[in-house]
């Protein structure tokens, strides 16, 4: 299988990591991985800002820079999300025929990274080694947007040395939303201190999720507690090995 990496603004920008993780995970599984450079913003800040008609020319590039690609994979359910649920719906707005068929041709060969691993591939062991206790928060994207369901928690069970514990509360919001933590501050505040209290009371020294846009929220007030506790993308667990583990 040959899959091209939509790796989303905020990781390339943020979380670099994450990018590298996936490429180490699915060539290690034997897919060739592209990366096409031109590759910016899927728009989603713009459209959910009331932005639409500023989020349709990055809606082009997309579709432009990923038409041939047999399968585009992303480890990032809320940008997977804005193409497949959105761009349909963006595209008609537009009033373009042709920009509608290429969103409808493109659309369903997007996946979440977990959605290629288990359709696509049909793994759920990985060969990942990972000799932590984790917990794993579901985000609303992959959750209620994608309908991600048991993908992600098959594929960390499966992993070596883990210690896999249950979140309380757990398809409850983060409370991040974008700029939801931005305008409606208080309100995400006490979203977070919610997930926060259940993320401790787990005894986990990670917790996992499968956007990073959710771990920094989360991430970002274990750090101000002082907590022992790291976020770490689901793709870095999958990626890791016991050599690697050895090795560092």
């Amino acid at each position: 299988m040959r899959a091209a990496l939509f790796i989303t603004c905020f990781n390339d920008t943020l979380f670099p990591a994450t990018g590298i993780a996936v490429v180490r995970l699915l060539e290690r599984l034997g897919v060739q991985v592209d990366f096409p450079l031109e590759q910016t913003c899927c728009g989603q800040m713009h459209l959910n800002s009331g932005y639409a008609r500023e989020a349709v020319p990055l809606m082009r590039r997309f579709v432009r820079v990923f038409a041939d690609a047999d399968v585009v994979v992303s480890p990032s359910a809320s940008c997977v999300g804005m193409v497949r649920d959105q761009y349909p719906k963006l595209a008609a707005s537009s009033g373009d025929p042709a920009l509608v068929r290429e969103v409808d041709e493109l659309a369903p060969r997007v996946l979440e990274l977990t959605e290629l691993l288990v359709d696509r591939l049909g793994v759920t062991d990985v060969g990942a080694y990972y000799p932590h206790r984790v917990t794993y928060h579901p985000t609303c994207h992959g959750l209620r947007g994608l309908s991600l369901g048991e993908r992600p928690l098959a594929l960390l069970r499966a992993v070596r040395g883990i210690d896999l514990v249950e979140l309380a509360e757990a398809s409850e919001c983060c409370g991040f939303g974008g700029t939801f933590a931005v305008k409606n501050a208080d309100t995400s505040a006490a979203m977070l201190a919610d997930k926060l209290s259940h993320v401790l009371a787990t005894g986990a020294s990670v917790c996992t999720a499968g956007d990073n846009s959710c771990l920094m929220h989360i991430g970002g007030g274990l750090r101000r507690m002082g907590a022992p506790v790291r976020a770490v993308h689901l793709a870095e667990i999958l990626a890791s090995t016991e050599e690697r583990t050895r090795a560092t």
